[in-house]
């Protein structure tokens, strides 16, 4: 029988284990504010172990720095005292879908998905402040005691008072705005398969510092590109408007892998509506005499050909070949592909056609790259309630190029929600299953803004709505195709633990007190909320179902068949101990107070053991 910890992972000790099952001779022991001693890491040693050469002191490396640096990483690593509450009221479906809408700060959030999420999910695509100088940025804790105060912090809410305006006059501009986008940066990694990737979008104002942040991050092998997106015409009339220099038409989105691997998709590999081949005009506008030659017959002297003389009647033999041996078994097409998709060789083809003009053959774009050029399409949208969401034009590009199947997709900047959009989409278009995971801090919406005044108080508002409307209308549209189609999510929301301080500091509190403490579950909590803070320190998928049962009089929560049995009432009959352990689930849960005795959980824990020895037993 164990006790579950009931809150993030601490990500600096599965560091400092990790470095010892790898160099063991370099852990040593220090002592903490507390005067209690923990393990730690001989720096010195480890330098050396690292280095071919005599480590004698720091050396000058190519790196990127800042003030603040140091407490980002450290911030991304520190645990984090928190849930998520399950909100059945606000959400979709919530029994049966896959999909998940969170609203809270981002980086707790990411430090909560850790263990659940850890390297399954396959696309991120995140639109964080582009630091313009009118943004707002996370004001995240960086004291010298980053845990304890993240501790102390946590038994309030802060939701939407992390937020604060990161103007150009402030001394740290820069490095406010780079200490945000680490530890979020770092934990997201975590998240990623090892096929997986990240989408950034950008524009001029940090795009050369995002670009070193994740080249230190992700590495620098396994940077990808950027594509170049268009801007919208407001966007650039507006900074045109008031910049001197010329206004920027486009933005960026940068693309990272988590690990170096053969290559991404093909483009033939997702996109359907790509040509087989096509024919175009052979003959060019312009005057240069030394290009006019005969083909078929005497062109009159109008311009020049594009292709010099030896190449075109090379092309014209070949397709003489076609007319002799295949025109009657196979179409030009066909032929053309095969010759294409079966030889490394380039070959040219003319013909006149039906109307005596010369034309070429373009081969078709089998297996070739999309293109990081995107300037076909605005990356931003034209919602009336929410003035910057992004285009579901890029979302639908990004996904189809990338994601498929039950693939999961995370969005921790999720804005507006078009990333969910599009996911359901793409789904209702080709059969998939993608799940996506948004996350949104509810920042309040400003009066003068086209959502406050369409009713919306906070971003998570407008995104919850945006799903419920879209979603509707695209099962309405493929009702035929896609009835399955999923366009339901789960909404969460962070909150302080559900459990009380002395459930994580024992032996801090006064022994006079601990009648008053003889419950660790906070007064205000639901069944439901402990059972997703199990979720969530056991690593279980948020989007795994739920049955709830009545047994015996009790509520029983059973969690996809037999993953996991948990029940949070009091006084619980051994008689439905007995029940619940027959079913040999791979964890049981239950409550210090379920047991009026010790000796109840002793009988639990040999009930356990006699019928089901394989479960895991925990008690709150």
């Amino acid at each position: 029988m164990t006790k579950p910890k009931m809150h993030s992972p601490d990500l600096t000790e599965a560091n400092i284990d990790k470095i010892a099952a790898l160099f063991p001779h370099c852990m040593t022991e220090s002592h903490d504010e507390k005067g209690h001693l923990r393990k730690a890491i001989d720096f010195d040693l480890l330098r050396q172990e690292l280095s071919d050469t005599v480590v004698e002191g720091p050396i000058e490396r190519y790196t990127l720095n800042w003030p603040g640096k140091r407490e980002a990483m450290v911030a991304a690593n520190a645990p984090v005292y928190k849930t998520l509450r399950p909100c059945e009221a606000e959400s979709v479906d919530f029994e049966n879908t896959k999909n998940v809408y969170i609203e809270g700060d981002n980086l707790e959030v990411l430090k909560l998905l850790q263990e659940t999420y850890l390297g399954k999910v396959k696309m991120i695509y995140i639109d964080p402040p582009y630091n313009t100088g009118n943004d707002f940025i996370y004001e995240d804790n960086f004291t010298d005691d980053v845990q304890d105060d993240l501790f102390k912090s946590a038994q309030k809410d802060e939701s939407g008072g992390r937020l604060v305006s990161n103007l150009e006059s402030n001394g740290r501009f820069h490095s406010d705005w780079l200490s945000m986008m680490y530890p979020r940066l770092k934990l997201a990694r975590d998240l990623l398969r090892e096929d997986g990737v990240i989408f950034i979008s950008i524009d001029d104002n940090e795009v050369h510092n995002l670009r070193k942040v994740c080249d230190e991050i992700f590495g620098e092998a396994n940077y990808r590109n950027c594509i170049s997106v268009r801007r919208g015409i407001k966007n650039v009339q507006a900074q045109f408007a008031e910049l001197s220099s010329l206004a920027q038409g486009h933005e960026y989105i940068l693309l990272y892998s988590k690990s170096v691997f053969s290559g991404l998709p093909k483009l033939s590999s997702v996109f359907s509506d790509i040509k087989a081949g096509k024919w175009d005009t052979f003959w060019r506008g312009t005057d240069r005499p030394s290009m006019r030659y005969e083909i078929f017959e005497k062109i009159p002297d109008k311009g020049q050909w594009r292709w010099e003389r030896n190449r075109a009647y090379e092309a014209k033999k070949n397709y003489e070949v076609y007319l002799s041996q295949y025109s009657q078994t196979i179409s030009l097409d066909d032929y053309f592909h095969h010759i294409f998709t079966s030889t490394r060789t380039k070959m040219d083809f003319v013909r006149k056609n039906q109307n005596g003009a010369i034309q070429y053959y373009i081969p078709p774009q089998e297996g070739k790259l999309l293109s990081d050029n995107w300037m076909d399409i605005t990356l931003s949208g034209n919602e009336t309630e929410f003035d910057t969401e992004k285009s579901l034009d890029v979302m639908l590009r990004i996904l189809k190029w990338i994601a498929s199947g039950n693939d999961i997709v995370l969005d921790f900047f999720s804005g507006s929600a078009t990333t969910a959009h599009a996911a359901m989409q793409l789904n209702a278009e080709d059969d998939g299953k993608r799940r996506f995971i948004m996350v949104q801090i509810p920042e309040v919406c400003a009066e003068k803004t086209k959502a406050f005044k369409a009713g919306y108080k906070n971003i998570c508002e407008i995104g919850k709505e945006r799903i419920r409307r879209a979603g509707q209308k695209i099962k309405e549209e493929n009702a035929t195709t896609a009835p399955d189609l999923d366009i339901g999510f789960r909404v969460f929301k962070v909150d302080s633990s559900n459990m009380k301080d002395v459930y994580y500091t024992p032996d801090e509190t006064d022994q006079s007190q601990l009648t008053l403490f003889a419950d660790a579950i906070k007064d205000d909590r639901l069944p439901e909320d402990l059972l997703f803070q199990v979720f969530l320190d056991s690593g279980l998928d948020l989007a795994l179902p739920v049955k709830e049962a009545k047994i015996e009089g009790k509520t029983v929560f059973v969690v996809d068949e037999n993953v996991l049995v948990a029940c949070f009432e009091n006084d619980i009959p051994e008689s439905l101990i007995k029940s619940l352990a027959k079913r040999q689930p791979l964890k049981a849960v239950f409550l210090d107070r379920s047991f009026a005795k010790d000796s109840g959980k002793i009988n639990v824990s040999q009930i356990f053991k006699q019928l089901s020895p394989e479960t895991s037993l925990q008690i709150l």
